[in-house]
């Protein structure tokens, strides 16, 4: 009689200890998104994501560095009102599933390729912002027929950068760097992506603030630096003759952090915007006054009608 009262006990803890292991992870801390997010199963992964709308032609969204679907609301907001609109967390991110694998653009293009697939997305219009922006390329590229027309905002992927600076940068951005970051560098970070920090953005400094608290904080730290690291390693500049889409590009004037000031000293936004000028076939360059790097969360309205503007042009 006592062994089974001490079994119960034991599948009672456990239990009670699953349950709170569960709440810890990062997909439950997260705030809520603006928006439901749904998921799906791909290749054993969960992947969150967010679609409203109704409209024949499908607006898919990709976030960038350290970010998720729910950047993309202000967009959404307006958008969905003619478009089918879908924004999904990628691996690593959001409330997606981590895993030990390589984040290079090739594994984002490929995951959000099946997931066009599995929904049986027409129609669509690929939009990427920095990182998304490199995956966006590399997507439109090895799909080329699955991709109506590709919006690229603030993206990385344009800039270039020699061996030994990459090797720097992957020496220098380690998980315990992304881990340590305390909660005054946090907020600079953030700052560093807008011309003037927005009240509205707290809740992304939040967010950030409160996942390191999750028990698989160390896993999202982890698909970052490997998101950095792929994007050096596997660049796209020779692959933006082979676009065949039309391509609207956009950026900030006032963008931080592409280009790498660093490293490219004599680079402006407005060079990097002439370099998609001279590589992309079919390109439309767009630069939007008093906006950074997420310039889609600090003008939105202004990058909304350039959007639909785009997508409603004839080829």
């Amino acid at each position: 009689m006592i062994k089974k009262i001490a079994l119960i006990f034991l599948l009672c803890m456990n239990t009670i200890l699953f349950a709170q292991n569960t709440q810890k992870l990062m997909k439950n801390i997260v705030s809520e998104y603006t928006y439901p997010a749904k998921s799906i199963s791909i290749d054993s992964l969960e992947i969150s994501y967010i679609m409203e709308g109704k409209g024949a032609t499908t607006l898919l969204f990709l976030h960038g560095l350290s970010s998720n679907a729910d950047a993309w609301s202000k967009n959404i907001e307006t958008l969905k009102n003619n478009y089918t609109c879908i924004a999904l967390d990628l691996p690593g991110y959001g409330k997606s599933s981590m895993l030990n694998v390589d984040y290079t653009p090739s594994f984002f293009a490929s995951i959000t390729h099946q997931l066009i697939k599995k929904l049986d997305l027409k129609n669509v219009v690929l939009i990427g912002h920095s990182m998304g922006g490199q995956a966006s390329i590399k997507l439109a590229t090895t799909y080329p027929k699955d991709i109506q027309k590709l919006i690229l905002i603030a993206p990385a992927g344009l800039e270039t950068f020699q061996k030994e600076q990459a090797n720097f940068m992957k020496t220098a951005y380690t998980t315990a760097t992304v881990k340590n970051t305390s909660d005054e560098q946090i907020v600079h970070n953030y700052a560093l992506n807008f011309y003037k920090l927005p009240e509205d953005a707290q809740k992304m400094i939040d967010d950030r603030k409160q996942i390191k608290n999750a028990s698989n904080f160390d896993a999202h730290c982890e698909a970052i630096i490997k998101s950095i690291a792929g994007m050096l390693d596997e660049p796209v500049f020779d692959q933006l003759k082979d676009i065949t889409q039309k391509t609207l590009v956009i950026f900030g004037k006032e963008d931080k952090l592409i280009p790498n000031r660093y490293f490219n000293p004599t680079l402006s936004t407005e060079k990097v915007g002439n370099i998609a000028k001279e590589q992309i076939k079919n390109v439309q360059v767009e630069s939007i006054p008093e906006s950074g790097h997420f310039v889609q969360f600090e003008k939105p309205n202004q990058v909304n009608v350039l959007i639909e503007q785009f997508v409603e042009s004839k080829e």
